[in-house]
C-alpha cells in the first residue's frame, strides 16, 4: 500500500521526467521557470468526452486532481512552465463506471485488492449491489485508496425469503416488513435500494407486486431509488408499473414485446443495466495475462468455446437490449462480479449486441456516473475529477480497444499498473 503524499509525488516526478526528455528530443517543451506550475499538459490525442462527443486532437489540462481545461489542442493554452505530454496517435477516454458489482468484503485486504483490480483496468467508481453486510464496506466506502477505484455500497439488499441460498438480504414476507427494510435501510446515506424478483428457476417464492410496491413507495417517500434483479418480461412490466427507477439485469426469459417497450418510452428517467451473458462464443483471452496467472489464464482459454445454449440465452437478452437501446432507453454499465477485467467484456457484448461503441462508452461512463450521482466523473470537462484512461487505438472503431490500455489516471495520478500486476502474479 502506498502512501498517498508519496504515492502523488513520485508519479508526478514521472511525468516531469518524462515531459522533460520529451522535450530536450523533440525542443517543444517551455524552459522551466522557478514559480513553475504544477500543471501537467497532455496534447494531441483524441478524447472522447463521455457524452457521446470527440475532440479529435484534443488536449486537456490537469492540476492535482482536477482537470482544469478541455479543448483542442489548437486553441487550449498551456499553464506558463506547465509539463506537457504529447499523446499523439492515441486515445484518451474518462476512467469507467461499474454501477452492479459483488467484491469481496470478508476482510479489508481483499476488498482493496478487488477494487485495485478495478482500477488496473481503468475502472474509477463501483456500486456494490445488495451485499454488503458489517462495517467494512461502509469504512471503505469513505475512504480514498489509492490505486484502486472508489467505492459505494447500497448496503444490503431486499428479497423474498430464499432459505438456503443467502441470508445476506433483507427476507420481506408482508408490505410491513418491505416498508420496514427499507425504513432501517434509509439512514445509512444511500443512492439506492436493491430488490430481487426471482425465483431461481422455481426454486422460491418471489416477491409478489404488493411487496415490491411496497418498497418503492417507501423508498420514493424517503427520497432513495430502486433497482431490481429481475428475470422475467411480466416482472419487469409490473415494477415498471410500480415506478420503478433501474434494472440491474435486463429481461431474460423471452423477446421483449411492444407494451413493454411503450412502459420504458413513458418513464424516461428508468435506466437498464443489461448485464449480458456469456455470449457462448470462443475468445481471445490473452489480454488479461496481466493479472490472471498462467495456468488459470490457459484453463479459462480452454473454456471458451461455442456453447449454442449460451449463445440463445444471449441472443433473447441481446436483442431486448438493442430494442430498448433504439426505442431511448438509457443504457448504463454494471458487469455483476467481482473480475477486474469484466467491464472490458461486458462492452464488447453490448457492441456484440447491436448497440454502436460510440453509445456504448457513453453508457459506461457518462451514463453510469450520472446514475451513480458522481458529478465528478463519467466525462472529460474541466472541473471534474482527472480520471481517465490512455488508450493505444481507438475503441469507437473497435470497442476492443478499451483493453489497450497504455495509462490509468485516478484523480490525477496514474496507476501504478505493473507494480500491481507484478505483486499480483509475484513476479
Amino acid at each position: 500500500m502506498f502512501g498517498q503524499t508519496q504515492f502523488r509525488s513520485k508519479a508526478l516526478g514521472a511525468i516531469l521526467l518524462s515531459a522533460l526528455l520529451s522535450g530536450a528530443c523533440m525542443g517543444s517543451l517551455p524552459q522551466p521557470t522557478p514559480d513553475i506550475s504544477n500543471a501537467v499538459v497532455f496534447t494531441g490525442a483524441r478524447v472522447i468526452v463521455g457524452d457521446g462527443s470527440v475532440i479529435e486532437n484534443g488536449a486537456f489540462v490537469v492540476e492535482e486532481d482536477r482537470l482544469v481545461a478541455v479543448g483542442d489542442a489548437n486553441s487550449l493554452e498551456p499553464p506558463t512552465g506547465s509539463a506537457q505530454i504529447d499523446l499523439s496517435g492515441r486515445t484518451v477516454m474518462p476512467a469507467i463506471i461499474d454501477t452492479h458489482v459483488h467484491l469481496r468484503t470478508t476482510s479489508r485486504d481483499e476488498l482493496v485488492e478487488d477494487l485495485q483490480r478495478k482500477a488496473y483496468y481503468g475502472v474509477a467508481a463501483v456500486m456494490s449491489l445488495g451485499r454488503g453486510t458489517g462495517d467494512l464496506p461502509f469504512q471503505i466506502r469513505d475512504e480514498v485508496i489509492p490505486n484502486a477505484a472508489l467505492y459505494r455500497t447500497v448496503g444490503r439488499g431486499i428479497t423474498a425469503p430464499e432459505p438456503g441460498r443467502t441470508e445476506v438480504p433483507y427476507w420481506i414476507s408482508t408490505p410491513e416488513e418491505a416498508r420496514a427494510a427499507v425504513q432501517e435501510l434509509a439512514p445509512q446515506s444511500l443512492d439506492v435500494i436493491k430488490i430481487w424478483v426471482d425465483d431461481r428457476n422455481g426454486q422460491f417464492d418471489k416477491l409478489t407486486p404488493e411487496l415490491y410496491s411496497a418498497v418503492i413507495d417507501e423508498a420514493h417517500q424517503r427520497d432513495l431509488r430502486v433497482t431490481a434483479h429481475v428475470y422475467t418480461l411480466e416482472d419487469a412490466k409490473g415494477l415498471l408499473r410500480s415506478g420503478l427507477d433501474a434494472f440491474a439485469h435486463g429481461i431474460r426469459d423471452m423477446d421483449i414485446d411492444d407494451e413493454v417497450v411503450e412502459l420504458f418510452q413513458e418513464r424516461p428517467h428508468i435506466v437498464l443495466a443489461p448485464n449480458l451473458p456469456n455470449p457462448g462464443r470462443p475468445t481471445d483471452l490473452s489480454w488479461l495475462a496481466g493479472t490472471i496467472q498462467p495456468d488459470q489464464l490457459e484453463e479459462m482459454q480452454a473454456r471458451s468455446v461455442d456453447n449454442i445454449g449460451a449463445q440463445q440465452r444471449f441472443g433473447i437478452q441481446a436483442r431486448n437490449l438493442a430494442r430498448l437501446h433504439a426505442a431511448g432507453t438509457t443504457i448504463i454499465l454494471g458487469t455483476d462480479g467481482g473480475a477486474g477485467w469484466s467491464p472490458h467484456a461486458e462492452m464488447e457484448d453490448m457492441v456484440r449486441a447491436g448497440m454502436p461503441p460510440a453509445d456504448v462508452i457513453v453508457a459506461a461512463t457518462g451514463n453510469s456516473a450520472a446514475f451513480m450521482e458522481l458529478d465528478n466523473l463519467g466525462t472529460l470537462e474541466a472541473g471534474k475529477s482527472a480520471d481517465f484512461i490512455i488508450l493505444e487505438a481507438n475503441p469507437i472503431e473497435d470497442i476492443t480497444n478499451t483493453r489497450q490500455i497504455v495509462d490509468v489516471y485516478l484523480r490525477g495520478v496514474a496507476v501504478e499498473r505493473e507494480a500491481l500486476s507484478e505483486a499480483w502474479l509475484g513476479s
